[in-house]
Formats: structure tokens, sequence, C-alpha cells
């Protein structure tokens, strides 16, 4: 991953040189780049809301298991009584999963929710960008790159903003809405009316390592793993006091499994190398459990043991 590309700077809210794009009742097709955790809860959610979406991803098998879960969702959805049995056919209805980039040309904003490395971003918003019409808007779902730099990649920076959603997307209102330093006023208030017509909370942050969500949790999280190193606590002590005593619905620890921990151990990574202090430094713990697979949930193995 890429760490070095940062703005440090306050980031001022008035643009110049800005061209109109298109407002968020005009928006009717989006398409959302990657099928994984993040892409196809982005998908669910803006399906859910009336939204025609095209999800793209490389491979068809990661499009079917993008599928797979949203329908898993929705199904959950149904028996909480969030939406009716007779509205999953429509809802699924809504989606369009395809494997061939020019699909997204139909897309009148788009989300890419590809891995976190810039080298893979570059490659999508650069292919995405030459295909995609001149108005439409491209958001990113990043929780660790620069919304600066990934705007210089492509020809529309005005038109490029951050949309970070919290996992998993249909449950967490929250929505993150970053500014590049290129970002222009019209975009933002785009992408704050349209994470409202999600049912979404939208806050406006200020492009800066870990944002708020991830520069305020992953010092959390960090700090908890070295409670276990240095054997202050178990981690279920550890989790129990900060759900107890915190009123935390997740303790650190669970959640961090949760997340992954080499995503934990990568944004702690972006955190040190932007902020420059060694407050940020991973614990060796956590990077010896990413070394050893133990990822979390998705390896079946982190702080905890998980059934895969």
């Amino acid at each position: 991953m890429i760490l070095d590309l940062f703005s440090f700077c306050v980031i001022p809210y008035v643009r110049a040189g800005i061209g109109e794009g298109m407002s968020a009742d005009q928006i009717k097709t989006v398409a959302v780049l990657g099928a994984g955790t993040m892409g196809n809860g982005i998908a669910h959610v803006f399906a859910r809301s009336g939204y025609k979406v095209i999800l793209r991803d490389v491979e068809q098998r990661f499009l079917e298991r993008g599928m797979e879960t949203i329908g898993k969702n929705v199904d959950r959805e149904i028996k909480k009584g969030k939406i009716s049995e007779a509205e999953k056919g429509t809802v699924l209805g809504r989606l369009q999963p395809v494997t061939d980039m020019a699909a997204i040309a139909a897309a009148d904003f788009v989300v890419e929710a590809v891995p976190e490395k810039m080298e893979i971003k570059r490659a999508v918003l650069g292919e995405a960008d030459g295909i995609l019409r001149p108005e439409v808007i491209i958001a990113s779902n990043t929780s660790s790159i620069s919304m600066t730099a990934l705007a210089a990649l492509t020809k529309r920076p005005d038109r490029f903003v951050g949309m970070h959603f919290m996992n998993p997307v249909p449950v967490m209102v929250l929505v993150e809405v970053i500014r590049a330093l290129q970002t222009s006023d019209a975009t933002f208030e785009t992408t704050m009316k349209l994470a409202e017509k999600l049912e979404k909370k939208p806050v406006a942050v200020n492009d800066a390592p870990g944002f708020v969500s991830n520069r305020v949790l992953m010092p959390l999280i960090n700090e908890a793993a070295y409670c276990v190193m240095e054997g202050v606590a178990t981690a279920e002590a550890v989790d129990a006091v900060m759900k107890l005593g915190m009123n935390h619905p997740m303790g650190p620890l669970e959640l961090a499994d949760f997340i992954g921990l080499d995503v934990c151990v990568d944004i702690m990574h972006v955190l040190q190398e932007g902020l420059g202090d060694p407050k940020y430094r991973a614990c060796p713990l956590l990077k010896k459990y990413v070394a050893a697979g133990w990822l979390g949930r998705k390896s079946g193995r982190g702080f905890y043991s998980h059934d895969r």
C-alpha cells in the first residue's frame, strides 16, 4: 500500500474553477466497482433505496459471492421487518452484476470499493474515468488512502470525493463524506444529499490520515492489543471492560477481528506515516498475528476463534 501520498493541511471549503455536475435528484443509476464486503453492501443499500445498480468486478465468481451475500442480507431484513418478502425480488432485480467495465457508461454516479492497494485503485479509476460521462461524480470508499491523491489520478478531480461507508453497510448509518483538496462544493453537496437519500447520516470530513473514524478507532484497538501483549488482561477481559464499563456494543478486539487484523495494521501504518507520531506504531502482537495468517473472522482466527 502506498502510504506517502496524504495531504496534511486543513482543506479550505472554498473551491475555484469548478464546473457543474449532476444533482442528487438526477442520479438514477449507480455503478459500484468491487463486489467484496464493502462493495456488495454499498450495492445493497442503493438497490434497497430504489436505484438501478451496476455491480462490477473482475471475475464472475466474485460477483456470484457478492450477490449471494446481498441475498442473505435481504433475507435478514425481511426477518427483521425492514422490508417485505414481496420487495425482495424488486430489490435484487435492480442489481446488474457485470465483469465488463464498459457497462458502467450508463452510470450517473460511481462508488469505487476495490481493495486498499494504490496500484489497483489507479488502474480501476483510470479505466472508469475514460468510460464515464464528464459530469459523473466518482466517490471512493477507501478507509486509508488520500482522497487528494486519488482525485489526482482522474481527469475529473473536482468531481471526486470520499464516501466512506461503515461495515456492515446495510446496518450502519454513518457515512464519512471526505473532501479532497480538489473536490468542488457542488460535488460535495450532491454526495451529502445522496447519502441522505440512502437513509444514512453523512458527516463532513476533510482529507487527513484515517479521516475521523479510523483516526479515533484504530488507536483504541491498538492499545487494547498492547494490553493483551503486556499481560494486563486477556482479550475477553479487555472487551468486557469496554462493553460493560464504556457501553461499547462490541469490544475493541472483537471489532478488530470483524474488521480484519491486517486492515487494522495497514491503517496504523497510514497514521504513523501520515502523522509522524510514534504513538501510532502498530502493536507487535497485531503484526505477529497478521504474519501468522490470523486475520480475524475472515481467516477463522484472530484474537478469537471463528467458525468460517
